[in-house]
């Protein structure tokens, strides 16, 4: 099966070069699935997973994204997100305290000093890197 390049990029550097055969990414519009010859195009891109399918869809990398954007051209798919971690990168222990963290500034929201919406982006974030390493 014909297969697409793929990279992940954040301002660190590259996080995930490959060939897949799908790209499957949470655009704020909708989820996206970009196969080979896709019209270009440009998203910005959620918090979420991005899925890239390999092997007859047998196979499956997944990278957490924390927000960026998707260019997509016939030949080449690049995100650039502001954060990025492939699955086996991911700290799980990391993850839950960060997780923990922000349930409890959520919890807390009282307080003045609390900024609710970065609590809720924070919680976000360690949720889908949770999600990613199937530890949620």
């Amino acid at each position: 099966m014909e297969t697409i390049k793929v990279s992940v990029v954040t301002p660190d550097g590259p996080v995930y070069e490959s060939d897949v055969e799908m790209v499957i990414a949470k655009a704020q519009s909708g989820e996206l699935g970009i196969l080979p010859g896709h019209i270009p195009m440009v998203a910005p891109l959620e918090i979420g997973v991005v899925r890239l399918l390999k092997s007859g869809s047998k196979e499956e990398d997944l990278v957490a994204v924390s927000g960026g954007f998707l260019e997509v051209r016939p030949d080449k798919v690049t995100i650039l997100a502001q954060a990025a971690e492939k699955s086996e990168d991911i700290d799980v222990e990391r993850a839950l305290r960060a997780k923990e963290r922000a349930e409890q500034r959520m919890r807390d929201q009282k307080a003045e000093d609390i900024d609710f919406r970065r609590a809720e982006l924070a919680l976000q974030r360690a949720i889908n890197r949770l999600t990613v390493t199937g530890k949620q």
